[in-house]
Order: structure tokens, then sequence, then C-alpha cells
């Protein structure tokens, strides 16, 4: 029987079938961020051959089909609507995949079976960056099993795009299995692509299983603090150094690798020839990861245009603070009420602050002893898209400061490791605001109405007298910690 529920939060499903795997995703709620509630993927390679037989893998083809009946089966059982399949590369290219879609068209009656064209393919890619990434600039490459998609874009807008059947697989097959020949090959169509050059001193954001695993090597070999693949960045020499190891590196190397999928081992080499390629090409001063792709991009197209608009940050906060927090009214007013501790931010700055403010109530209903560490772990650790690692790391700093936490905490390392010092003092100076504000208020903006900041050569609270606060111990604690950390003297003062 399909889930159901009064109260449930509406749910959809699509399906990427692609030329190595075929994977189901479930979202639930129409949200600016997207929340995956269940996520399945099986590796069957239907575009292994495709270059040399024409034709879909006929190994592959039988499993393929029982994978997207339990996938169908799946989709009813949880009640998602809209469910849809999107056939890439391998299935627009094969000769029989006209028979592949109609044959899946039989058994899924009712589901919408879509085979993509490669444009279409791109637009997908490009939105499901920009969901999580909504001022991406530079150009976004999503390598899959068959092809590889390229996309310019310009502060947030898609422009020319382009597919080219550069997928691991295909290569592979174009290449016989040689990472110096498939060197050449991935020249020759890449040169054609002038456009590519706009990338100079912009980002290179990649897309897709095989880049993924690349990203993931590099973070076990540096010992990244925080395993987390989506906005992981780094500079292009050290991109350059990891595909220049990867492409040349046997098997039996690969195998000993820290970090290394297993099931990528044979397509490693070819995404490394890939992504140095595109370095060379492009130019690219960064290189940046991305979690979100065609599946993502396929659910920009489900919510309303109104909430796709939405920063995705400020509405990762939103969405925590109606899930934990007492009152949606209070963080605006802790907003304005912060504003003169930080007179020149610049608009990150103001962005990350404003999300602290929505987030800062994260830890209402968590037990009194682990509020910090809580607060602190369930932003940093959280499957939000709309933050990068910097932002995570604020956020966790804030936030565990608000609770009490000190800064030198043990659990607060990652965030140590990932901010700099200013970014840190700032973070700090924000949760030890929000401490006293949350004092004085009881978490209610009636109450924190009747108090304000001034930084006049001290740091001055004024309290309204008869609205209920007062400077007592706490507070002046509080106050006077507060201005220790922005180097100033504390007063209070009493206003009619």
């Amino acid at each position: 029987m399909p889930f159901s529920s009064p109260s449930a939060p509406p749910r959809c499903a699509v399906v990427d079938l692609g030329s190595n795997s075929v994977r189901l995703v479930v979202f639930e709620g129409h949200g600016r961020n997207p929340t995956p509630i269940f996520n399945e993927k099986a590796v069957l390679r239907l575009g292994r051959g495709l270059s040399t037989t024409g034709r879909l893998n006929e190994e592959g083809l039988a499993q393929a089909l029982l994978v997207m009946e339990r996938y169908g089966a799946i989709a009813t059982a949880m009640g998602a609507s809209p469910f849809e399949v999107l056939c890439t590369a391998a299935v627009r290219d094969a000769s029989n995949g006209p028979d592949f879609t109609a044959e899946l068209k039989r058994r899924l009656p009712g589901v919408s079976i879509q085979t993509l064209s490669g444009e279409r393919e791109a637009d997908f890619a490009a939105a499901g960056l920009l969901c999580g990434i909504p001022t991406a600039d530079g150009i976004l490459a999503d390598i899959g099993g068959g092809s590889l998609e390229l996309v310019r874009l310009e502060h947030g807008q898609r422009g020319t795009a382009q597919t080219l059947r550069l997928g691991v697989i295909r290569l592979a097959d174009r290449s016989n299995g040689d990472p110096v020949r498939a060197r050449a090959i991935v020249e020759a169509e890449l040169s054609d692509l002038s456009w590519l050059a706009a990338g100079a001193e912009r980002d290179l954001y990649l897309v897709g299983g095989g880049f993924r695993a690349l990203a993931r090597i590099h973070l076990a070999q540096t010992g990244y603090p925080l395993n987390m693949l989506h906005h992981y960045t780094i500079e292009r020499e050290e991109a350059r150094d990891l595909t220049g190891v990867i492409a040349a590196a046997s098997r039996r190397a690969l195998e000993k690798m820290p970090g290394v999928p297993r099931r990528r081992i044979e397509d490693l080499p070819f995404a490394a020839v890939v992504m140095r390629r595109l370095l060379r090409a492009t130019m690219a001063r960064r290189v940046v990861f991305s979690a979100n792709g065609l599946r993502e991009g396929w659910y920009m197209g489900q919510i309303p245009p109104e909430t796709r608009a939405q920063d995705p940050m400020i509405a990762a906060g939103q969405e925590l603070c109606a899930r934990y927090g007492r009152d949606p009214s209070l963080p605006s007013a802790l907003l304005a009420w912060t504003d003169p501790l930080f007179p020149k931010e610049d608009a990150e700055a103001r962005r990350l602050r404003e999300t602290t403010c929505w987030m800062s109530d994260i830890g209402s209903h968590d037990h009194p002893e682990y509020r910090a560490e809580q607060a602190c772990l369930r932003v940093l650790r959280q499957p939000g898209i709309g933050m990068d690692h910097h932002a995570r790391a604020f956020l966790a700093m804030a936030l565990a400061v608000r609770y009490e936490a000190d800064p030198e905490q043990p659990f607060l390392s990652t965030a140590r490791m990932l901010l700099g010092f200013d970014a840190t003092r700032r973070a700090a100076i924000l949760g030890m605001a929000l401490r006293l504000a949350y004092t004085l208020s009881a978490g209610t903006p009636d109450l924190l109405s009747g108090t304000r900041l001034l930084v006049n050569g001290a740091l001055v609270l004024q309290l309204k007298a008869g609205t209920g606060v007062f400077a007592g111990e706490s507070v002046t604690r509080r106050l006077d910690k507060l201005a220790q950390a922005i180097g100033l003297e504390a007063t209070t003062a009493t206003i009619t």
C-alpha cells in the first residue's frame, strides 16, 4: 500500500538511467534545497562496448529491466509523484535504445520515460549545479559513462553548451583502454571548443561519479578535515598533480591508494585524463566539485519559480528554524539587533550572519549538556547543498559559541581548520552576541525589542524600563565577555 499521511510532505522521484549506472532518488518536500530520503544505485554499465557494437550491453539489459521494476515499485510504495525516468547518452545513442525504452514503458505503465538529448542533459546538469551554487561563474563539466556535458556559466546564467562522446566508459572503449590514446582523443575534441577559454581565471565545476572519485582520493591523501565532496575546492596546480598521478598509475597502484572507490578503479585514469585536458583548455584557477547534477536539476523543475529564486543558504537556515526553532519571527529581529557589531561587513559576511540568526535556536530541543556540540555537528554535517565548506565551518563555530562552547573545544577542531583567524574571531563574536540576546529575551522578539546594542567608544547595552529585562548577573557576565572579544569596555544604560 502506498505511503500516505495527512501531514506528510509531498514526494517526487527520478531515475537517472546512465551509461555506467542507474540510480533512483526520492525527494521529500518542495523546499529550495532538495531533501533526498531514498537513494539507490545499481552499476550496470549499459554503455560498455557501445562504441564498437552500437548497441546497449546485452548483459546489462535484463538486469536493467529488473532494477527498473524495483524502482517503480519503490516509488509507488513511497507515494512519490511525479515519478520520471531520464535516459542519457547510452540509450540516446544505441541502436536498440528505442526497443529498450519501449519495453520499459510496457513494464512501467503510466511512468514518464524520457530519452534526453545532449542539450537537454546539459540543461539538467547546469540547473543541478546552480541549485547549490547559484552564482557559479566558469565552466561546468558533467562526466558520465557515455558522454561529457560542457556548459559555460556566466555569474549563474547558462551559456553555450556542448555534449561530447567522452564519458569514461566510452572513452575507454574508443582508446582501447590506453590512457595515452585517450589523451589524444580528448585533446582533439576539446580543441574545437574555443569558448572553453572563457574559463580562464574562473572556476571549473566538476560533476559526475568519475570526477567525484578523484575528489575522494584527494580528500584521503591530504587528510582534509571534512569528509564531504560537495563544494570541495582545490587549486589548479593541486588538481594537475592529482590527475597526473592517477592517469599514469597502474591498476595495482590505484588499488593501494587511500580513498579509491573500488568500483571506479577502471574509470579513474580516463576521468583523470579528461580533467587534466579540461584544466589546460579552460586555464581555470580552481576546481570545485559538486555532488549535484542531473537529478537535482530535474528536482528544480518541480518547485515553484519563487522557491527556485531563494538564496539556498538562507533557505537552509529558514528550514532548520522551522524544524527546530521556537519562534520564526525572532531571527529577523536578531539580525537587526546585531547590526551595530558589524558595521563594515560585505554582502557575503551579511549572508552568513543572517543564516546564523536563522539557525540560532536549533539546539532548543536538545539536552542542555550537548546543545553546543549537537548544533555544531548538525550544521557541519547536514546534507544541505547551499553552503560551501567555509560557510559550514563559520556557522558551526558561531552556533557552538552561542551555546557557550569555548572555540578551542575539541569538537570544533574541524571548524577551526577550515577557518582563518579573522573568520573564527568574527564567528565567536556573533555567537557571544546571540547568547546574550537569548539570555535577555528568552528567545522572544517582544523582550528583545526592549533592548539595544550600541558601539560608541564602548559597548553599551540599553535596557528599556518596564519591559521585563534587566542587567542581572548572567547578562552582565555575557555582556562583559562580548565586549572583551571586541576589545571594548562594557556598560549598561536604562532608558524609559
